[in-house]
């Protein structure tokens, strides 16, 4: 059944974003197809600088990703260099002073599920207590911090994993990730897109490299370690045409809207790093009668957050693809141009700021029944909150 909005008044929209980011622009296109006119934009750094921002009750506030803008990263992290790793745990912390400075409207993004999103540890430990699949993490809920590159090599120890991703706990779009492979003899290897200068400083790079110096993995890791890390099993993933292969499924409104197949000859998958697009009809066609299932893991997994309206679940396949697991859910992992609705899914024929835009009016957010974390128990650090 198609999206339907409730009633007949169109509903003014405001976007919180910046304003020439392309996310913008598609979300605009999207509103006025519509026939809801185009709509008001508070910019981030706006909102940084002055502290807030009220809406009326009558506006519909959709909140959009603060990312690709150089301004407004300084703003959250205090960098001098846009492509720095450093840093995620302070924007962390001042993006959510951010979004909590924003007053009234009707939000199709609930702050407290935004602060867990961007929180791996606290992701994954709300999909574990939902049943959810997904790696094994050492590093899940609100266990002790990892200080170190010692403390990874104990955890994985402890878990007797081999394999692992190394990941901000705050981080995005695979920022100071490291796939981290260790062999019976004690040789390690890190395939990561971090780039350690001789003064020791990181930065994130387009080209993939592999370290084999442990020393060298060690510092990059003991940089990282003051933002925050979060460990998992790096697990066997199907492949398709000789590439390793992932997902990104988007849910919109609960129902499984759009997906997109990623592949790559290294670990990691994410586009800008030399991923490419599969063809997801082969993908489906691989999976047979477990399509269904896929799509069935990622709505339970977007479950957990049932005050968002959209939601990007990252769906890991096991060899064979008869299996999934959930490796992450984004809150801005809707960034799909050009890509349609799923056959079935209600949203055919739309993009993915379309379907958001249909079936938003007749949004109501839930309570997640998956250990909802109060605000005042969110996890800071001395860099959060500086």
């Amino acid at each position: 059944m198609r999206y339907t909005g409730a009633g007949s008044v169109s509903p003014r929209w405001v976007v919180v974003a910046n304003g020439d980011n392309r996310r913008v622009s598609l979300f605009g296109a999207a509103t006025q197809a519509a026939g809801h006119g185009t709509p008001r934009v508070v910019e981030w750094r706006d909102v940084l600088r002055e502290g807030g921002h009220d809406f009326a009750d009558d506006e519909l506030v959709r909140l959009d990703s603060p990312g690709e803008s150089a301004e407004v990263d300084a703003l959250l992290r205090d960098v001098d260099d846009p492509t720095r790793v450093e840093g995620s745990a302070r924007w962390y912390g001042r993006f959510l002073e951010g979004v909590a400075s924003l007053r009234g409207g009707r939000r199709v993004d609930d702050p407290v599920e935004l602060a867990v999103m961007f929180d791996k540890r606290l992701c994954h430990d709300r999909l574990v207590r939902a049943g959810v699949p997904v790696p094994l993490s050492p590093t899940s809920g609100g266990v002790a911090p990892v200080r170190d590159w010692a403390d990874v090599r104990a955890r994985m120890q402890e878990a007797v994993l081999r394999r692992v991703f190394v990941k901000l706990a705050h981080g995005s779009s695979a920022s100071g990730v490291l796939a981290i492979e260790t062999t019976a003899s004690g040789r390690i290897r890190a395939t990561t897109s971090v780039e350690r200068t001789e003064e020791g400083r990181l930065h994130n790079s387009l080209r993939v490299r592999r370290y084999t110096e442990e020393g060298e993995i060690a510092a990059i890791v003991d940089t990282l370690a003051p933002d925050g890390l979060h460990i998992e099993r790096w697990l066997p993933k199907a492949s398709l045409d000789g590439r390793s292969a992932d997902l990104r499924i988007v849910v919109v409104g609960g129902r499984a809207t759009h997906a997109v197949v990623r592949t790559s000859r290294s670990p990691l998958t994410n586009l800008h790093l030399g991923g490419a697009r599969g063809d997801l009809a082969a993908v489906r066609a691989l999976a047979g009668d477990r399509w269904a299932a896929a799509l069935e893991t990622s709505e339970r997994a977007a479950a957990c957050f049932p005050g968002t309206l959209c939601v990007g679940v990252d769906l890991l396949p096991a060899i064979g693809w008869r299996r999934f697991a959930v490796g992450e859910v984004n809150a801005f992992g809707d960034l799909l141009p050009r890509l349609t609705g799923l056959p079935g899914s209600g949203a055919e024929g739309l993009d993915t700021y379309a379907a958001q835009v249909a079936a938003a009016t007749s949004f109501t957010p839930g309570h997640s029944p998956c250990s909802p974390v109060p605000p005042h128990e969110l996890p800071r650090t001395a860099h959060a909150t500086a």
